[in-house]
């Protein structure tokens, strides 16, 4: 039985001030007249996309920023509805698409369970015999008196997810809120998204943490421009979305947010940019070129690299050699890595941020291939290639 069907569903935003509710109803009334006059002032997030979701299937959602991979999950949970297409999704929803969705602010973190778990039908005895597993999972015991409106967003993410995870829905969504988290806590909700699956629910998973995604997931879809580019095994459609790369037309930015634009990411040589063919003996370059139209307080910024499998292999952010506040003006930010990648396919991801908000984050920037010899051995599957060093210890020279 398919959970989630998605037929033809397209969405359409009209872009354009905020209007207060007479003017509001005016605009409503003449749309679709000006639409098709003003066509420029309408921004379709979804174009007839179509797929379905198994009972029981995990299915991972990648794409970049503003592909229109969130517009799914919203529609899918029915917060919005499409412009064209049918939607259908069967059972008990449970989502967690912001932090503190669902969450009223006045009451309190026990309150808000009961309030969770009546809004998705269940019943208050079902409620408590999961409150318990639901107070060990978030780790606010502490504030469960306290009105939510007082906690940090670690604290909303944390209680968010444990109530949307423990609260047997038949479908589990979870958008990329989990980069919120520390690194504990989303080992800890990609094990409980793991048993979900193994419980026979269904969990529609948004990340870029391709590697959790991988283990997570059986299938994959790429959105691309609110287009479905590609479906299938994850690994096979990580591999075409990890080698696709940024690209912008000429003289335009690769992607910006607010006062932060990235104009250009590079894969060089270290020693000549020239060369065009990156040999693994002689290492790697890489290069970001951003501009800040005004200082952001607290920007940091990191550069990584992954595998075509989507498995993290070098991952550098500036804040880990101490505080490096960045001024307005243009930037150049450098990674070199030393010959020591093995041969194969490789992608490189950025993220810039600060503790509170990510800015950007694009796990398929630029991809390079490093050539080279693997000593005649091609079923070798090592990610690094170190130097082993054997020593005599019987010489005592």
């Amino acid at each position: 039985m398919d959970r989630i069907q998605f037929d033809r569903v397209s969405k359409r935003y009209v872009l354009g001030e905020r209007r207060n509710a007479r003017e509001a109803l005016i605009a409503a009334a003449r749309s679709a007249v000006r639409l098709r006059r003003e066509g420029a002032k309408e921004l379709w997030s979804l174009r007839d996309v179509s797929f379905t979701v198994a009972d029981g299937e995990s299915v991972g959602i990648v794409g970049r920023n503003g592909a229109g991979k969130s517009t799914i999950l919203k529609i899918l949970t029915g917060i919005t509805v499409p412009t064209q297409g049918t939607s259908r999704t069967r059972g008990r929803v449970a989502a967690l698409l912001e932090v503190g969705s669902g969450f009223h602010p006045e009451l309190t973190g026990r309150e808000n369970v009961y309030l969770n778990g009546a809004i998705l039908g269940m019943s208050r005895r079902a409620i408590t015999r999961a409150f318990d597993s639901i107070v060990d999972f978030s780790g606010v015991e502490r504030f469960l008196d306290t009105p939510v409106k007082r906690y940090s967003s670690g604290m909303y993410l944390r209680l968010a997810f444990a109530v949307a995870a423990h609260l047997e829905p038949d479908v589990l969504v979870v958008d990329e809120i989990l980069a919120v988290g520390d690194a504990e806590f989303q080992r800890r909700c990609v094990g409980r998204m793991a048993e979900a699956e193994r419980e026979g629910r269904t969990v529609v998973f948004v990340s870029h943490d391709l590697g959790a995604l991988t283990r997570l997931c059986g299938r994959a879809m790429w959105i691309e421009a609110g287009q479905l580019r590609a479906e299938g095994a994850t690994r096979d459609v990580l591999r075409e979305y990890l080698s696709s790369g940024l690209r912008a037309p000429d003289g335009e930015a690769l992607i910006r947010s607010g006062a932060l634009t990235v104009s250009s990411v590079r894969v060089q040589a270290p020693n000549d940019p020239q060369v065009t063919a990156l040999l693994r003996e002689d290492g790697v370059r890489v290069e970001v070129d951003f501009e800040l139209a005004e200082k952001i307080p607290g920007l940091d910024l990191a550069l990584y690299v992954t595998t075509q499998g989507g498995i993290r292999v070098v991952d550098e952010v500036l804040s880990d050699r101490g505080p490096r506040p960045l001024s307005a003006g243009r930037h150049r930010a450098a990674l070199t890595i030393p010959p020591v990648l093995n041969v194969g396919d490789f992608t490189v991801g950025i993220w810039f941020g600060t503790a509170h908000e990510e800015l950007i984050h694009e796990p398929a920037a630029a991809s390079f291939v490093l050539h080279g010899s693997d000593q005649d051995r091609p079923e070798r599957l090592l990610v690094l290639d170190l130097p082993l060093d054997v020593r005599d210890l019987s010489d005592p020279s």
